[in-house]
Formats: C-alpha cells, structure tokens, sequence
C-alpha cells in the first residue's frame, strides 16, 4: 500500500492556464515541482522510456465571474484527458490578480475527489520539508502577466482516464478612473475545443457603464472609450439595468487569431533587452504561442455624493465615491530620479510622460519640479528663458558626494506660461550621478511646509549624514491661502539610496515623522524597472496616506506613467472621516474609517460588524472639498440611517468584510505599525475563512505523487547570476507573494 504524501501548493494571480507535457511519467514517481525555478527534475521510482502514443489533451476550460457589490468570485476549471493506456503528466497553471486570495481548489483524478485545505505557513513549511527531504525538482513559468501572481501544480493522470481542477479565488475590485475593472487572464497553454468565459454581475444599483473591450495582453494600461470592443461577446442586461451577463466563447479559430495577436503586441511592448525564458531555458516560448491574452469587463454604477451602505447579517460596507463635487486646487510636487541609471530610455520616457502631465494640471494648482542624483535641484521657471547648459554635471562613482546647498524655489502657479516653461525644463533634464533619496524628499517636504508664499531661500544640507537634516524654517501656519492647497508629492526613483542617508528605515522614520500635522503630503511612490527598491516604496507611501504603483520597463512606461497620474491628479475631499455610533457597532470590527485624500474616479470601501438586535444604523461622513473658482474648501456633512437587513445571500457582505479586514491588516504590518499584532489577527481570519494570503498556504493529500509547488509574482525578478533564484525550502511556505515585494540589488 503507497502511503499518502502531502501536496503543498502556494499561490496567488488572474489567468488560467492548463499546460501538458507529454513525456511518461510513471504514476509511482514522485515530482516535486517548484515554480521559479528554470529547471525541472524528476525523481522515479521506475524508469521507462516508452513514449504515449495519444498525446493527452485539455478538452474544455470554464471561467465563471460572480459579481455583487463590486466583489468578485471567480471559479476557474480545466478539465484533461488522457486517451493513452499509459500515465501522463498534466500542469495546472493560473495567473491572478495581485489583489485576489485563492479561496479553494479540488482536483478530481480517476473519479476521486482531492480538496486543498489552506494551512499556518510554518505548518506547511514542515509538511513541504518533508516532501522535499524525498528529492526536489523544478519548473520555470514563462507567461506572465503585470500585476499579477502565479500558481502552478503538475499531477499524473492515469492512463484512459480523466483529470478536473477547479481553482476558486476572492476579490473586491477597486474602483480606478470612475471604473472597476474585471481581468480574466486566458493563458490556456493550447486550443481547446471548449472555451468558455461567463461574467455575471449582480448590482444594488444601476449599472449606468459597461465595456467590455477586444482581449488585451494584459501588460497594457486600463482600457478607455477610445479602444475599440470585444464584438466576440454577448451582452444580456435585464430591464432594471441591475444585472448584466457576459459571455466569451472563442472558437478554436477566434483562439488562434488571438495568439497570433498576443505574440505580435507582445513584442511591441517589450523592452530592448527582454527575453521570454530565462536561464537558458526556452520551453515558456511554445506555451507563449497560445496565450489569448486577457477578457477584461469595466463598470460603474450610479452612485450619488453621500455614499452607500447595504447591511446584511449582521455586517456592513459603506461606499463612499463622490461624482459630483468641485475638486481641490493641489501643491503638486515632483520628486524626479535622474541618476546614471535612468539614461538612456527611461529617462526619454520620463520627459515625454512629465510633458503629458503637465498638461493636466489644473490653472488653480501650483507645482515644483525636484529633481535628484547625487544632488538635489529645485528648478525654478526662469530657467527656460536661458542657454541650457553645455554638458552634464560630472559625477565620481567612487565618493558619495552631493551638493550641500539647494536653493528654494516657491511652487510655481500653473498657468499656461509656467507650464510651456517648465516643459522646457524637463525636456532638458539628463540622467547622472547617484541617487540622493534622503534629501530629494527632505527638500520636498520643505516645500510644502513653506507653501506658496515662501521666499526663495538656499537651503543649507547637513554635510554629516549621521545627524538629521531639517532647515529650521519659520512660516506662518495660518497662512489661508497655502491651507486650501491640497498637497501631494509624487516620488519616482528607479533604484537604491546610494548618497547621503542610505538606510531605508531611517528614511522612513525620519521622513514620516516630518510629513505630519495639518498640511501632512499624500505621498506616492513609483518604481520604474526592476531594480528599485520596491519594498521600501511601499513601506514609504504606506506610512505617508498614499500608494505605491510599479512602472515595467517596456514601450510603454510613458503610458503607465500618465496612467497612474491620471489616478491621483484630482483629489476630490480631503481629512475624510467615517463616525459610527458605538452602540450599533463592534467597534474591533471596524475598518479603516479615516482617508487623507479622495481622489476623483476611485472609491473608499468601510466595512464592520453591526450588534445584535439594532434596527437601524447611523452613519457619518465628514470632510472637505473644492470650491467652483478653486480658492477654497467647503465642508462636507452626511448623515446616513439605514434599516438592517438579515438573510439577503445575494450580498456576500461578511466575506467581503473578511477579504478587506485581511488586506489593511497585512497593509499595517508591512508599513511597520503594530506588526505583530496585524499579523496574529490576519492569520486568524486567512484560516477561518480559508483565504491563502501571505501568512498561509494550499495543502492538499494525495496518494501516488507529492508535488510541492511555490507561487510568486509573474513579473518575479531574478537575482543576479542566478535567474529567479528562489530558496526551495523557506519560499514555499509563502504562499501569495505580493507583486511589489522584489527588490533589486544593484547599488550605483
């Protein structure tokens, strides 16, 4: 009798892909298949070199969306034959969204059905010890997806006899530019004769907007009404304008034309160095072939300016997105990365995609222009009247020098003369030197500390880089007009601090603590490329009410980068608070409820518990937003009272509750505030409600074969001298990797 081994499978991503692989594997052997890897090896019990003579097959693949309150579950199932007397081997590969938790999987081998239970990670790190003790192999995955992560388990199917895998996976999408988007990714790792996406959307309110574009390769910014529609898709929408049903049903032909499509775009958007397989390795390149691309939904709702809240079984989610106030005027302040590794594209890339958002700004908003290598310069607008200079500043690599003083220049108000100019100035800027982080956002800071109406002064940087660096300016916080500017600092850095202050958590200490108060920043942050830094950005927008956003370095970093702006270039309330009365709600229960910014075009989400026996729930919103001549801010006011519902099914409000409470948790420990704490209580939840998150993995038993299987980014970025190296053994027990969590290692 063959004693049943564990099968440890982490996860995390938005495609479905079933690939096969025709060599025989005896059903006794034991693979190990780690994904990240570019090697694979296989450890028999029994060596046979006898080919199958029918090679097996994936005959029908289902991709089913269920969609209520903008919270999505997605059942995706693949099912493979084996026509052949002999065992073969079958992979199961998915890419999902970097939002979503994987929230079941079954397989169902020979008529029997094997169900994946979701495990502490340090528990299946033993079970995955264990397997690996028995020998380790491994597989790369080739196809990948931005934004995504992937999940890859590899089973024997025994000969004549069917396989079904069927992966189940949560999300609440979020609300970007007026619209949510719903990404199904088709990497389906062949033609297959039964293909079938189906999108169901089931709203409270009408749904007043609906796109559903031409598949896209899923390395592209979010669809607009310019691109052109999926005439491949069936729409029903009922008479109440709440439901809507979509259906993708390609044919074998369609699939093809797709790939084909997939392959030419793919190329186009590719960095000059770029390659598909790495390590040598060029298997990824025949699953590449027939990749569809992505099946994208997008849609809104009506919605009006004091929010929603649906209440359901004794849980809660308030929507707060506002469509029809006066935006806030905004001190934007750009802190721009021109140190030596940014020549070359990149930098073209960032003076087009600056040329762009200049254009944007609005006349009552005022900005400035950091920029920074191993020195910090604030440009000032009369340097577009004069000669550009000759040649670049020379910058030794071997000293991390800088210059110790930066002369202060006021924000610059954004009429159509200071924005002709400064894209003069950004047409002019140059990649050198090193990288100055510390005081590129020290200097912004001051900026906004001094607002508008400052003087222009030189600041004078602390040359000993173990003390702190603080100008010590004397302003005058009453100041009317600076206090109806909303401020925002936009950071774009492609690498590592390497000049002054290069410890990151001093960074983030220091520049956390000085963003405070009244005027406090939402400061976001971009990574442009592999090599930054992307835990610390993260951790840095975190910490300072903002976000961070990766920009691929392809053909269409430019693009990205106006894609992101456009998602914060308007922020719409300001300071904005949900208030809740104590004696209707668990107040542990309770979401984040305070925001510093609302940006036009995206939405809050507050969810909670309610107590026992309360009929009714108040509720309250409290904010600021624009005036219509842009030289104030009105206060904002709702209140709320809503009756409680009970037994409504079609309102998964306590799983949604679940999903958003895990991911701020995990948001608070990785910005550092009350880790462990965060943690132990995220842990908790992932178990309760089987949601496979960082601190959790995907064990499933099953007789014949072990086969312990790692998920990472799709976009993983590979160590130096080693292509995606991974360690075998403390990996795997992280199941769901996030997207941002890479960091590079080259220090200029």
């Amino acid at each position: 009798m063959i004693q049943a081994q564990w099968l440890i499978i982490a996860l995390c991503t938005t495609v479905l892909a079933t690939s096969v692989q025709t060599a025989l594997v005896p059903a006794q052997d034991v693979d190990i298949i780690v994904a990240g890897s570019n090697t694979k090896t296989t450890v028999p019990s029994q060596v046979t070199a006898q080919k199958p003579y029918k090679p097996i097959e994936i005959t029908e693949m289902l991709v089913r969306s269920e969609v209520s309150l903008h919270y999505v579950h997605t059942s995706m199932i693949s099912e493979v034959v084996n026509p052949d007397p002999s065992p073969q081997e079958a992979t199961f590969r998915v890419l999902l969204p970097d939002t979503a938790y994987i929230s079941g999987f079954n397989m169902i081998l020979a008529g029997k059905s094997y169900k994946a239970y979701v495990k502490e990670k340090e528990e299946a790190k033993k079970i995955y010890d264990q397997a690996v003790s028995q020998g380790i192999g491994a597989a790369y995955i080739a196809t990948k997806a931005r934004d995504s992560n992937q999940f890859m388990v590899s089973v024997n199917v025994e000969g004549n006899t069917t396989a079904t895998f069927d992966l189940r996976y949560e999300e609440c999408m979020a609300r970007r530019n007026g619209f949510y988007n719903l990404d199904i990714n088709l990497h389906t790792g062949a033609f297959i004769p039964k293909l079938e996406v189906v999108v169901h959307i089931l709203e409270q309110q009408k749904i007043t907007e609906l796109r559903v574009p031409e598949v896209r390769t899923g390395n592209e910014v979010d669809a607009t009404e310019k691109d052109p529609q999926n005439p491949k898709a069936v729409i029903v929408k009922s008479a109440d304008q709440r439901e809507v049903t979509i259906t993708f049903n390609p044919d074998l032909e369609e699939q093809k034309r797709l790939a084909e499509i997939y392959v030419e775009k793919t190329k186009e958007k590719a960095p000059s160095n770029s390659y598909i397989a790495r390590g040598g390795d060029n298997k990824g390149n025949k699953q590449d072939s027939t990749v569809l691309g992505q099946f994208v939904v997008q849609y809104d709702v009506e919605r009006s300016n004091d929010g929603e809240i649906f209440i359901n079984n004794g849980y809660f989610v308030h929507f707060f997105a506002p469509t029809s106030l006066f935006p806030l005027s905004k001190n934007m302040v750009f802190v721009l990365d021109t140190s030596g590794s940014m020549s070359g594209r990149k930098i073209e890339q960032l003076r087009g995609a600056m040329n762009a958002i200049l254009s944007d700004l609005n006349p009552h908003d005022y900005f400035s222009i950091v920029e920074f290598n191993y020195g910090v310069t604030v440009h000032d607008m009369k340097e577009a009247d004069q000669e550009p200079p000759l040649k670049s500043p020379t910058y030794n690599s071997n000293l991390n020098s800088r210059n110790t003083t930066v002369t202060l220049v006021p924000p610059t108000r954004a009429s159509p003369e200071n924005i002709a100019k400064a894209k003069i100035i950004v047409s002019r800027l140059k990649a050198s030197g090193g990288t100055n982080i510390y005081d590129a956002l020290d200097i912004a800071l001051n900026l906004v500390i001094k607002g508008i109406d400052q003087e222009t002064e030189i600041y004078l940087m602390n040359q000993d880089e173990d003390e702190e660096c603080d100008v010590g300016f004397i302003y005058d916080e009453s100041e009317e007009e600076n206090n109806v500017l909303e401020p925002v600092i936009i950071f774009l850095t492609d690498g590592e601090p390497t000049v002054a202050e290069t410890n990151t958590t001093k960074i983030i200490s220091y520049i956390t603590e000085k963003n405070s108060g009244e005027n406090r920043a939402a400061l976001y942050t971009l990574s442009f490329g592999n090599d930054a830094d992307r835990i610390f950005l993260r951790k840095l927008a975190l910490r300072n009410d903002g976000f961070t956003k990766h920009i691929y370095e392809a053909a269409d970093a430019e693009r990205q980068l106006q894609d992101f702006y456009r998602q914060v270039s308007s922020p719409l309330v300001s300071n904005v608070m949900f208030n809740y009365l104590q004696e209707q709600i668990i107040a542990e229960s309770l979401s984040r409820n305070f925001y510093r910014i609302v940006n036009e075009g995206s939405e809050v989400v507050v969810v909670g518990q309610i107590k026992e026996g309360i009929s009714e729930m108040t509720a309250q919103v409290t904010g600021l937003y624009g005036t219509e001549d842009g030289f104030g801010r009105i206060p904002h006011e709702v209140i709320q009272r809503v009756p409680v519902q009970c037994g409504n099914d079609k309102i998964p409000l306590e799983r949604m509750w679940a999903y958003v409470t895990i991911k701020q948790l995990l948001d608070k420990r990785d910005a550092g505030e009350d880790t462990i704490n965060s943690e132990k209580k995220a842990l908790a939840l992932a178990l309760k409600y089987e949601f496979v998150t960082p601190l959790t993995s995907l064990v499933v038993v099953k007789p014949n074969a072990t086969n312990s299987v790692d998920v990472e980014s799709a976009d993983k970025i590979t160590t130096r001298g080693n292509p995606a190296a991974l360690n075998f053994a403390a990996g795997s027990s992280i199941t769901n990797r996030a997207a941002g969590a890479n960091r590079g290692s080259r220090r200029r």
